[in-house]
């Protein structure tokens, strides 16, 4: 995983002369200092060969000033880089950051370390063995790890790209809440529009209904006067056929008896 935390400092001598060899002066591991582990666990061991091999394959160049430490270089892998640069008599300043280091910051690390290192070991660097200068310039090289340790402390524009993230960071959160607002805003108004046409539908089933159960009512109605109408003509009917022969009949007796 990438990250932008600063990793070592090293020093080496360019061999010159036709020669694509390097030689390490010094190192100083400052990621063992300030976390728990090794550079890169348990195989860091051999990181200032690896580094020192980067520097062989494509050296600083284009350097003609005395006493000034330029053409810088940049060589990433997939989780670390290192920049690197050098001097006219072959002094090479390098460090090992993690990928989001901003490299601004690392050039000027390595620019505000040149001047002390040269003052006090350059004349010992242009003969010094392997590692030899280790021991005596940790406390150069651990001080300037440590002010350099936090890029965004000692590079204004590392800061203002942090920044700026911050404030990326911010406006997709907020972003993302008006989305999930306006998301639910639509789910209510769908909703609404559901119910509306829900209660319409009802309001419609309702008058049918209401009709249906008018209808329904008048034809009970109907149908309860007509078998009123009908049991009273079956009763009726023949109550008033036989009154009307008995009146018949009566007469009739009547107009019998006065006869000689």
């Amino acid at each position: 995983m990438t990250d932008n935390k600063l990793r070592c400092a090293l020093v080496y001598r360019l061999e010159g002369g036709g020669s694509s060899e390097v030689t390490l002066l010094a190192k100083y591991d400052h990621a063992a200092e300030v976390e728990a582990g090794e550079l890169y666990g348990s195989r860091d061991k051999s990181y200032s060969d690896a580094v020192g091999m980067v520097i062989a394959n494509d050296p600083p160049s284009g350097v003609a000033d005395e006493n000034t430490i330029g053409g810088f270089k940049v060589v990433q892998s997939d989780v670390h880089q290192v920049i690197y640069g050098a001097d006219s008599e072959g002094l090479c300043l390098a460090v090992i950051t993690g990928k989001k280091y901003a490299s601004r910051a690392a050039i000027k690390m390595l620019q505000d370390l040149y001047t002390p290192y040269s003052e006090q070991f350059g004349l010992q660097a242009k003969s010094a063995t392997n590692g030899s200068l280790t021991k005596k310039s940790k406390s150069l090289l651990a001080s300037t790890c440590k002010k350099f340790d936090d890029s965004s402390k000692v590079d204004k524009a590392a800061a203002l790209n942090v920044k700026v993230e911050e404030v990326k960071l911010q406006m997709q959160d907020n972003i993302a809440s008006m989305l999930k607002n306006t998301e639910q805003a639509e789910s209510l108004a769908e909703r609404s529009s559901q119910l509306n046409e829900q209660a319409h539908v009802f309001q419609k089933k309702s008058k049918d209904l209401k009709k249906q159960m008018r209808c329904k009512n008048i034809k009970m109605t109907i149908i309860l006067v007509s078998l009123v109408v009908g049991i009273l003509i079956i009763i009726l009917v023949p109550l008033i056929v036989r009154a009307k022969q008995a009146a018949k009949l009566a007469s009739g007796g009547g107009g019998t008896g006065e006869q000689p």
